[in-house]
């Protein structure tokens, strides 16, 4: 088995970045009809299109219901940038929940959270080491940030389990080159140099040309990276998102992706209803001209299907009412094309 696997025929419920948030899992599992084996009366299976951790106040539990799910054979899902971070130990914003090193800074944003023993995490990482980048049949694609031909191609013959090593070797080439050119010392040097301000949404350092350079290439150059993370180049402007300051920007990489096969994707913070006044996740911009339901790109079939729900914990820090929330977990129903969201609503999109 590789990177790149087959989805059942059966109809599909796509579910969205879940980002630890359990309570909003077991509530749309119930709104889409399943049982707690992942079983449907009507022959369903469910597809997670990855980030399934980190943030929410319970990661661990979704990943083991996840798991579950999949080996009563009922489920499948794919890798996002957040359980390829946990794989190669790169400890980012939310993490504290498995990284001790980014406890004590989580528990301004996200605490209570639970916490994952040293002696359950193996397993963890086992499970996720087993996930595949990429799923796909005639009629749908689902993958977590973006699908270009290169990359798609580049990790197909990667076999399953192998993902940590091919991620690094890739890491390896990109690295070899900043530090032949002097970029990874300059990098490594303004992220020494501002490393309180770059956390700081109230103290933003000035734009940190070396930081911007060294993250959009490394990005770019590693297909990994492209696929759970998406598309980058160098940012305008500096900007505030998952709690640091970022020099490089995503791409509406759906713009130019001209097959015919629908794309169901997540990652990038799709807003239903945002309401005046209040904050917007920077990376719902890329949505800001597109309908809360509408599919999207060059041909009109890239859906992303990520609702935001990853930033609930706000709504839990100003104890303000789930029913009430902007912040979704959303599932695409397919072939119907219509999105149930955790709360209860249904819409069709277009």
């Amino acid at each position: 088995m590789h990177l790149v696997q087959r989805l059942p025929e059966n109809p599909l419920d796509i579910i969205g970045d879940i980002h630890g948030e359990y309570s909003a899992l077991l509530a749309l599992l119930g709104r889409l009809g399943y049982d707690k084996h992942g079983r449907h009366s009507k022959d369903r299976k469910l597809v997670f299109v990855g980030d399934l951790c980190d943030r929410g106040p319970d990661s661990q539990g979704v990943i083991e219901l996840v798991q579950h799910l999949i080996q009563q054979g009922n489920a499948q899902a794919v890798l996002g940038n957040h359980e390829i971070n946990l794989l190669i130990d790169d400890v980012k914003d939310g993490s504290g929940w498995f990284f001790d090193e980014r406890y004590e800074r989580d528990l301004k944003n996200y605490a209570p959270f639970r916490r994952t023993p040293p002696g359950q995490r193996e397993a963890v990482r086992s499970f996720l080491r087993g996930l595949p980048i990429v799923l796909q049949r005639d009629d749908i694609r689902v993958v977590h940030a973006a699908w270009t031909d290169p990359t798609i191609e580049a990790i197909s013959a990667v076999p399953i389990g192998n993902i940590v090593e091919q991620f690094r070797i890739w890491d390896r080439l990109a690295q070899a080159t900043a530090n032949a050119s002097g970029l990874y010392q300059r990098y490594l040097d303004e992220k020494k140099q501002w490393a309180k301000e770059l956390e700081d949404e109230h103290t933003p350092p000035p734009f940190l040309h070396s930081i911007a350079e060294y993250e959009a290439t490394q990005q770019m150059v590693n297909p990994l990276k492209v696929l759970t993370s998406g598309v980058e180049q160098k940012a305008a402007t500096p900007f505030f998102a998952g709690n640091r300051w970022r020099f490089s920007d995503r791409v509406s990489w759906w713009d130019d992706y001209a097959d015919t096969v629908p794309v169901v994707i997540g990652h990038y913070w799709r807003m239903h209803r945002p309401q005046s006044g209040q904050m917007s996740p920077r990376y719902s911009q890329l949505f800001k001209d597109i309908a809360p339901m509408a599919w999207h790109g060059k041909n009109h079939n890239v859906f992303c299907v990520d609702f935001s729900v990853g930033a609930r914990w706000r709504d839990r820090k100003v104890n303000r009412a789930i029913d009430q929330s902007r912040f979704k977990l959303a599932a695409l129903q397919w072939p119907e094309n219509q999105v149930v969201f955790d709360t209860g609503e249904v819409f069709s999109t277009h």
